[in-house]
């Protein structure tokens, strides 16, 4: 009996020193440091390593040739060596935003020791950092301020369509427990994407909080949920186990429906959950790259549902009913497709809105799109950005489509 209770006594002791070496393993360095005049200093303790770069979204980006065409992928900067084995890099003045970047030490990906902020997105991680100079700007609406803030929450629902069940992220505002009911925006994420991408990468709690503190958007739920068919959850949260994620799918089952024809059990159980103003002018529904594919086929296949309709930087297939088949050109335009959209726009959306990057490798697939909507007479808004298909231009078009809604 005294060794097992010395055992436990020892394994206490341990399970303590450990916790205790973590609070005393401080790094001293700070990186990054946001200087006054707006640059910023990276900083990385590697005094054996031969090269050290940083690469990051705030440096002139690189053009790559991927299966899907000409990509913009993060640019890098060599790093200099001081004589304490410290590295450090100082960029130029850098305008308010969220900005990602990691280290390369001879050869190998280093996230920041210094930096206890990141982001995955798919099986990349990140560190992040945010400059604001002003109340309003992009940075401190990505930023966590002095506001009334809504609560995240995590929550599975019954998907009859797929016979499963499936997790959700879903926003609902400060003063929501106080009664009264809300429109919905339904915010749709990306290929190798999840439930979890809007919060993290997309900053959409911080943009809603801070934009209805503001006064520039109605207080509205946000719903995020899990776009991929054949999962139904993200990486880790669900039976499937710790599998490592991907682009292209997060499981080798086929879904027994798709996306879009599952999409009604999301709307059934919110509105029957949450106060909502269960109507066509109290429903939004967004979506970025795949999200907006999704957002083009839930609203032509659901048309008395949505009043305002957002395609960021949407790959859109006039020819499959369905996002998640095979969808072979834009521009094949099926009869079926043609008259859901022609029913869809007999309707009168409120707002049809499109947005997409000058550079964007679905550049392409978007004019062939708007050409079909002129050539039917079709009424929708169209606003074109700088950069390509980056999270940059998505939490841009969030913060410009929410101010558009329900009015």
């Amino acid at each position: 009996m005294k060794k097992i209770f010395l055992l436990l006594s020892l394994a206490v002791i341990s399970a303590g020193a450990w916790a205790q070496q973590a609070l005393l393993d401080v790094n001293n360095l700070t990186s990054p440091e946001i200087n006054s005049d707006g640059t910023v200093t990276f900083r990385l303790y590697a005094p054996k390593a031969v090269t050290v770069e940083v690469e990051g979204d705030f440096l002139p980006n690189k053009v790559i040739d991927t299966e899907l065409g000409k990509y913009e992928i993060a640019g890098t900067a060599a790093m200099t060596e001081g004589k304490d084995g410290v590295w450090t890099y100082t960029t130029g003045p850098l305008e308010p935003e969220m900005y990602s970047y990691k280290f390369k030490v001879d050869g190998m990906y280093w996230l920041d020791p210094s930096n206890s902020y990141r982001c995955r997105d798919i099986t990349s991680f990140t560190n992040i950092f945010i400059i604001t100079k002003a109340v309003g700007d992009k940075g401190y609406l990505f930023s966590v301020n002095k506001v009334p803030h809504g609560n995240v929450s995590k929550v599975w629902y019954p998907s009859p369509t797929l016979n499963t069940s499936r997790r959700m992220t879903v926003y609902t505002p400060a003063g929501y427990d106080e009664g009264g009911r809300y429109p919905v925006l339904y915010l749709l994420h990306g290929a190798g994407g999840d439930e979890d991408a809007w919060t993290t990468l997309g900053r959409a709690a911080q943009i809603m909080d801070n934009l209805i503190a503001s006064g520039k958007i109605k207080p509205m739920i946000v719903v995020m949920p899990n776009g991929n068919a054949n999962c139904d959850a993200a990486p880790g949260e669900w039976h499937r186990g710790m599998y490592k994620p991907s682009f292209r799918s997060h499981t080798e089952s086929v879904p027994v429906a798709s996306t879009e024809e599952s999409f009604k059990d999301i709307v059934s159980y919110v509105d029957k959950h949450y106060r909502t103003i269960a109507n066509k002018k109290g429903r939004a529904i967004c979506g970025l790259s795949m999200g907006g594919g999704h957002t083009f086929g839930v609203s032509k296949l659901y048309p008395d549902t949505y009043d305002y309709i957002g395609l960021f930087s949407a790959f859109v297939s006039l020819n499959t009913k369905s996002f998640d088949g095979d969808r072979g050109t834009a521009d094949q335009v099926t009869p079926e497709v043609e008259q859901q959209l022609k029913t869809l726009f007999s309707k009168r959306p409120a707002l049809y809105w499109i947005a997409m990057g000058k550079t964007d490798f679905l550049y392409d697939n978007c004019k062939t799109y708007r050409n079909y909507l002129d050539s039917k007479g079709y009424t929708y808004k169209y606003v074109e950005s700088e950069g390509g298909h980056i999270w940059r231009n998505w939490r841009d078009y969030l913060i410009t489509f929410s101010q558009l809604l329900f009015k």
